[in-house]
């Protein structure tokens, strides 16, 4: 026998809703309360990824203020030739870029030869800066010869250095520094496992 609708049991509230034609009350929160799992299975899935892009821009700002203040120290103070001013000043943002990677952005990811990842570090840090120097001639050479008020100005220029040059080549140094150059190290294969029959 059916419990009778006013007995108070989840049961029979239900049937009553079913069989009046009423929403349930209970269905309403319920779909009410999927909605913070869902944001807690994104952050479980993608909350690390945004960890890690937030400590690399972090990295890459501390290193882009070295580069930048030991340059003009280098050149203007030091009266350091500016191609060798540059290079000093490259070298030294990047190394420091590298190390604020490997110990803390992917500290999690213990690599098995340092050597090997600072050569693919330094390798990446130039194609990303290949990528900036290609939108810069994209913007002033490909585009600046139909539109050359246009795209043969100072602000163009930094425009495509900078901003577009730049951007670029910083999701490619993280995609490529997280795909290739902080990678865990191999896992050791797992032995077989074999079944002897009893009496085998």
């Amino acid at each position: 026998m059916l419990p009778v609708p006013g007995d108070g049991s989840r049961y029979a509230r239900s049937v009553a809703a079913t069989m009046t034609g009423e929403p349930s009350s209970r269905q309403e929160p319920s779909s009410r309360g999927n909605r913070p799992g869902l944001v807690r299975s994104l952050l479980d899935r993608f909350g690390h990824l945004v960890r890690e892009m937030s400590k690399f821009a972090t990295v890459g700002g501390i290193a882009f203020l070295i580069d930048f203040a030991l340059f003009n120290y280098l050149t203007g103070v030091r009266d350091v030739e500016p191609v060798i001013g540059k290079t000093i000043s490259t070298v030294i943002a990047a190394t420091v870029a590298f190390l604020g990677n490997r110990f803390w952005t992917w500290r999690h990811r213990r690599g098995a030869n340092p050597a090997r990842e600072y050569a693919l570090f330094f390798f990446f840090n130039g194609v990303g800066l290949g990528i900036a120097v290609a939108c810069l001639a994209v913007s002033r050479y490909g585009l600046g010869s139909i539109w050359p008020e246009v795209f043969q100005t100072p602000l163009a220029d930094n425009i495509a250095s900078f901003i577009v040059g730049t951007g670029l080549g910083t999701l490619f140094r993280f995609w490529s520094y997280r795909r290739f150059v902080f990678v865990e190290a191999g896992t050791p294969a797992v032995p077989e496992v074999t079944h002897d029959r009893p009496g085998a």
